[in-house]
Formats: C-alpha cells, sequence, structure tokens
C-alpha cells in the first residue's frame, strides 16, 4: 500500500518561502529527518526553455526514436548539431547531450516522449549522478536560487515525534507544480508543501490523533508514492 499525503493548506509566493516552510514542519514535528531528495522535472514548455537557455548551457536529451514526432525532431537536432549521444549509433532509445541554443526554440514543443532535462547540469546534478540523488540542504538551496519557472520535487522522510511507525512518513515539496495521484506534475507558478504518513499508521487512530494534533492545516488525503 501506498503512503497517504495531506496538502498543508497555506500559500506560498515563491519557491524560497515554500522550502523554508517546509523544513519548519520537519523541524518542528519530526524526531528525525533525512537529507532531501530532489527530483527535476523535464523542460516542457517555451517558458522553461527560455530560461534555460539564459542560465544554462547544456541539457540532457533522452527518448526513444520509435515514440510519435521524436525520430524527426532528433534528426532536426542533429541537423543543426546541437546534439551529442552517449552511444555513436544509438538505438532506438537513446541519450545524450543537447547544446542551448536560440535558435531551437521554434521546436518547442518538443514531442511528447522526447525529454529534454537539467538533472545532470550544476547546481542540479552532473553527468554522473545517479537517477534521483540524495543531496545537501546547501545543495538543494542553490538548485532554489536558480530554479525560475523550472519545476522542482523534494522529499524528506521524517520520524515524525509521537508516531510508532516511520516508514513512508515525510515532508514532500512541490515547486512549479503540484502532487496529484501518485505523482507530482508541471503547475508553473504553484508552490506547495504535503506531508506524508505511511500505509501502517495513516488511517489508524494513533495517525488520525497525530494529525488533529499537528497543529498543520491540512487538506484531504491524497494517495501518496
Amino acid at each position: 500500500m501506498s503512503s497517504t499525503l495531506y496538502r498543508v493548506r497555506e500559500s506560498f509566493p515563491d519557491a524560497p518561502s515554500a522550502l523554508t516552510r517546509a523544513r519548519a514542519i520537519s523541524r518542528d514535528l519530526a524526531d528525525w529527518t533525512s537529507c532531501p531528495t530532489p527530483r527535476m522535472e523535464p523542460v516542457t514548455t517555451a517558458e522553461q526553455y527560455a530560461y534555460a537557455l539564459s542560465a544554462f548551457d547544456t541539457a540532457r536529451i533522452y527518448g526513444n526514436q520509435a515514440e510519435p514526432g521524436v525520430g524527426p525532431c532528433l534528426d532536426e537536432l542533429r541537423r543543426r548539431t546541437v546534439v551529442t549521444f552517449d552511444k555513436e549509433e544509438p538505438y532506438s532509445w537513446f541519450a545524450g547531450y543537447a547544446i542551448l541554443r536560440p535558435d531551437l526554440t521554434d521546436l518547442w514543443p518538443l514531442p511528447e516522449k522526447l525529454t529534454l532535462t537539467l538533472d545532470s547540469t550544476s547546481p542540479f546534478g552532473d553527468p554522473y549522478s545517479e537517477p534521483d540523488p540524495d543531496s545537501t540542504e546547501e545543495e538543494l538551496d542553490d538548485m532554489v536560487s536558480v530554479l525560475g519557472p523550472l519545476s522542482l520535487n523534494v522529499n524528506w522522510d521524517c520520524g515524525w515525534r509521537g508516531l510508532s511507525e516511520s516508514k513512508d512518513c515525510g515532508v514532500q515539496l512541490c515547486l512549479n507544480s503540484v502532487w496529484t495521484r501518485q505523482i507530482a506534475v508541471p503547475s508553473p507558478g504553484e508552490f506547495g508543501v504535503w506531508i506524508s504518513l505511511g500505509s501502517r499508521v495513516a488511517w489508524t487512530p494513533e495517525g488520525e490523533a497525530w494529525l488533529r494534533d499537528s497543529g498543520l492545516p491540512l487538506g484531504e488525503p491524497q494517495q501518496g508514492w
């Protein structure tokens, strides 16, 4: 069974204020908190690409040439000599790097199954990063400081004070995104904080009492991770 998430019904004007609130909740209500696990969402809109172009030089690109629209778009990127592949002759599935240039703006939006992401670009990551690696709080501050309209989701595992079980308990932060059923999806200009209770405690008297006593203004339960 998955965890249960509850949105903190507070509004945040920007990413730093939402980050500050997420940290305050874990500091006030948890006995322990893990390192943050940030996850960059792909660059999907022309606005995001314009921002990425102004702030970064390269991005990771990957996809499947068999998917609709991906092959022709990839051929155009080749023609403009802006893409290099991890393998010299990529098969249907491919991965590589794209140079960000103003003359690529006309290609947006990219085909749905062609992914351009900054998760291997500093400060969000590097070419040797594992998928969704943990970060330090200082590294997370650096990410948020240059986020702009890009989407970033962050999770901390927590041991909520007073609960006998901590599995799948934590804080979920969504920046330029929103939590839906088991996943965060891009939502430009929206910043939110959720708390999570694991399946072993979420619907027990213990868990319900903890939610009530937390003092947080919480929304309706949502299916978590």
